[in-house]
């Protein structure tokens, strides 16, 4: 029995393939009848620029590169390896008649795992060929379980915050669509303002994407206030108010506890932050703690102009929504006592995405028609068809298992593309009723999948329905969806009644 961990006998969609390089044919075929017949896939270049072209494109699991060379040296190409995200993980040996220390020294700098001399030694060829295979095997094992362990710790925070959101939306029902919307504006207003010298230092894409996760909690507080109060179909008293003030308090109290416990990194932080500061206001007049300007951390005052901007907008039993225009009227005019100045101009500037998102994930036809252009999906021209067969273009992991499951429970059929090319070459193949892809992707974009999908079905009868869907583009609407190729848009995270009726009337002309 074949124990090699890279012999074809054991699997064979994991053959080792080695490129050999050297210009001297005569070393090319000893070093070839060296490895023949051990079940590795060789590869063969005789200069640097071929070399660097088959790495490209074959991926090797090991490369022997002599050093002296014309036109390109081995160091050379070594150092291009190197200086490449894609191919900087092979290993090199070289394999060279130059035998001082300060070579060997050399080589081994520049990222070379062994140094071998001329003339070689067959049984130590392969034998430090099969060490470092299975050293690199070990080493890429060791990397998957990491990056699986990352994946579901990042699954992990992103379902634990969503429970306790959920659980703070079963005592204030009022909370559903609010959530959706609110975590939408902080991550619009958030990106905007990831360049501004302000905020550039706390704005990364990770602290961004975190906060979007964080902010559904920043009333998890309201599970501690009493259902007289909380449930209250009417103005609050004076004392009833100061009761729902401790909402803050207690959020803020319940989230420290689990982040001491999860330790100073937890990432619940910016959970606690917002629960905590998002009544507070920039003059100092707000609460829980009175906090003034640059004190108040920068995710509650993030959540202070989204909450109060939702607020308005939004219908509540003890009064209707204002337009989104008086909305921004009282934002506007809250600049440098409620909210900080630099967000209110971001504001301003993002009005129309605020309202776009306002309407994506209104919680009641009157608030759509305050907004001003909301439709009702059900009453547009729909097919007649019934979606059966989906597929899913999600390049982030967590979006595509949380997606997917989405899907699955609504009793469709989901198949799966990471990308724009993998999704073309499966639409090519298979008939689905929908597409739902991501716009931002890695080899082909959902923009770059659409055109190409229209431009296949130009002389044909086939028109299938795509939806874009985006945690980023927050300007999108259905408007410029539209013109873009796509039948309409969803942001993330899903909204699943809105997507039934999506998906509903698909096609909706």
């Amino acid at each position: 029995m074949n124990n090699d961990p890279t012999s074809p006998e054991n699997n064979s969609e994991q053959i080792a393939k080695i490129l050999l390089v050297d210009d001297n044919t005569t070393n090319l075929q000893l070093l070839n009848e060296t490895l023949d017949g051990l079940g590795y896939k060789l590869l063969i270049a005789k200069n640097g620029k071929t070399a660097l072209s088959i790495t490209q494109k074959a991926s090797p699991s090991l490369i022997l590169l002599d050093i002296m060379m014309p036109e390109m040296d081995g160091y050379e190409v070594c150092r291009r390896l190197k200086a490449d995200e894609n191919t900087r993980h092979i290993p090199i040996i070289f394999i060279s008649a130059l035998v001082d220390e300060e070579d060997e020294a050399k080589g081994l700098g520049m990222g070379a795992v062994d140094y071998i001399t001329k003339p070689i030694n067959p049984e130590l060829v392969r034998a430090r060929v099969r060490n470092h295979l299975e050293l690199k095997q070990y080493q890429d094992h060791l990397e998957n379980l990491v990056k699986e362990r990352t994946r579901r710790l990042a699954l992990t925070q992103a379902v634990t915050i969503e429970s306790l959101a959920t659980l703070a939306e079963y005592r204030d029902p009022e909370t559903g669509g609010h959530i959706k919307r609110t975590q939408n504006y902080v991550k619009a207003l958030a990106v905007h303002l990831k360049d501004h010298p302000r905020f550039r230092d706390e704005l990364s894409d990770e602290a961004i994407e975190l906060l979007y996760l964080s902010a559904p909690l920043h009333d998890l507080g309201k599970v501690g206030v009493p259902d007289h109060i909380l449930l209250k179909a009417g103005k609050l008293t004076d004392e009833e108010f100061e009761e729902m003030k401790k909402h803050t308090v207690y959020g803020h109290d319940a989230l420290l506890i689990t982040e001491q416990k999860l330790g100073q990194d937890s990432f619940l932080r910016l959970a606690r932050e917002i629960a905590y500061t998002h009544q507070e206001k920039w003059d100092g007049s707000g609460y829980p703690s009175g906090l003034k300007g640059d004190e108040i951390p920068l995710p509650g005052r993030l959540m202070a102009l989204a909450d109060v901007y939702d607020a308005l907008i939004s219908k509540r039993v003890y009064k209707p929504p204002f337009p989104h225009e008086k909305a921004v009227q009282i934002i506007v005019e809250g600049k440098g006592r409620h909210f900080d100045p630099d967000l209110v101009d971001a504001f301003i500037e993002l009005q129309e995405t605020f309202r776009n998102i306002a309407l994506t994930f209104a919680d009641y036809e009157e608030e759509r028609q305050m907004l001003g252009g909301g439709k009702d999906l059900s009453a547009e021209k729909c097919i007649t068809k019934p979606v059966e067969n989906i597929l899913l273009v999600e390049d982030n992991e967590i979006n595509r298992e949380i997606m997917q499951s989405q899907l699955t429970a609504m009793g469709y059929r989901v198949d799966i593309a990471v990308n724009g090319t993998e999704a073309l070459k499966l639409y090519q193949k298979k008939a689905y009723d929908v597409i739902l892809t991501d716009i931002e992707m890695p080899e082909m974009n959902g923009y770059e999948l659409t055109a190409e999908i229209r431009r296949l079905e130009a002389d044909t009868d086939r028109s299938i329905p795509i939806l874009a869907i985006t945690a980023s583009e927050f300007d999108l609407n259905e408007e410029r969806a539209r013109s873009k190729g796509f039948n309409g848009y969803m942001l993330k995270p899903l909204e699943v009644e809105v997507l039934k009726k999506k998906l509903a009337g698909i096609v909706c002309g």
